[in-house]
């Protein structure tokens, strides 16, 4: 996905003169040749996380469409407050575009992870939320973001699915029988969903805000589990308002809050969060009152 992202950024800076980037170092080498052509468009702060949130701030307002780029726990966690001000207070638009995801850096500490980051930007206003699951819904969303001015953060990962899913709709990727469980996996947890092997309809997002309510309704009848790559429960406000009229059972399963220390792998982050195809099926089968 991060090859996706440059390939796809430098594309844009090439074709729209309204395109800029902002860098804090991360991936700097790889936008060289891009910053050769364009040195009036492309900038590295060095880092300086919240600058680059000020800077592209600053952008926006003059007129261009600043991508703003970094590990997710630098471009959120660090530069919320830049991001509340610089762009939501001034009402600047700016594309957010992290890599990382919750753990994919897990070699590098609890430094380079953010399981919170959907969950933070939640407490602004109007941020569209992109988790793409695969590297071939990446520049679809990327060009979209290019046509319009508002504020929107592209969370890329390392973890991908076997299958790419183009377009913002919510998807039914695996239909169960009359009056299944709806089990709505958002980005690449899709194939741990899929993997359970449980009897349940399957939808897919890579778009959680703005959620597909009219979507959900249509599919949700008794029972919702929703699947995230980030903190559990961060989608329960948006998945209780669009079901607020229709009775329902739900189960939020994502990243907990417990810090586990080891380093480990991505794989072994999964595992511990439960986030694995055996731990998503233990967790869905309890829930449903299944063996």
């Amino acid at each position: 996905m991060r090859e996706t992202f440059i390939a796809t950024t430098t594309e844009l800076l090439a074709e729209d003169p309204r395109t800029a980037l902002v860098l804090a170092d991360i991936s700097a080498a790889a936008f060289e040749p891009a910053r050769r052509r364009h040195p009036d468009r492309v900038l590295n702060v060095g880092i300086r996380e919240q600058l680059m949130a000020g800077v592209g701030g600053g952008l926006a307002l003059t007129g261009l469409r600043p991508y703003l780029h970094s590990y997710a726990p630098f471009l959120v966690d660090r530069a919320y407050e830049q991001l509340k001000l610089d762009l939501g207070h001034q009402d600047a638009g700016a594309v957010l575009v992290s890599i990382g995801a919750s753990y994919d850096a897990s070699a590098e500490g609890y430094t380079h992870q953010s399981p919170g980051d959907v969950a933070l930007l939640d407490t602004l206003e109007g941020w569209t939320v992109h988790v793409p699951g695969h590297a071939d819904e990446v520049p679809e969303l990327l060009r979209a973001a290019a046509r319009h001015d508002e504020r929107v953060y592209v969370r890329l990962s390392e973890q991908q699915n076997r299958s790419a899913y183009p377009g913002t709709d919510l998807k039914v990727i695996k239909q169960g029988p009359r009056g299944a469980a709806v089990v709505l996996a958002v980005g690449p947890v899709l194939d741990a969903v899929l993997d359970t092997g449980l009897d349940v309809t399957v939808a897919y997002t890579n778009t959680p805000r703005p959620l597909d309510v009219n979507r959900l309704r249509e599919l949700v009848h008794d029972e919702i589990v929703v699947v995230e790559p980030y903190l559990a429960g961060t989608s329960s406000a948006a998945v209780t308002a669009a079901l607020s009229r229709v009775p329902h059972r739900a189960l939020h399963l994502g990243v907990s809050a417990a810090e586990y220390r080891s380093y480990g792998t991505p794989a072994d982050h999964a595992a511990w969060h439960g986030l694995d195809a055996a731990g998503l099926r233990r967790s869905l089968s309890e829930f449903l009152g299944r063996d």
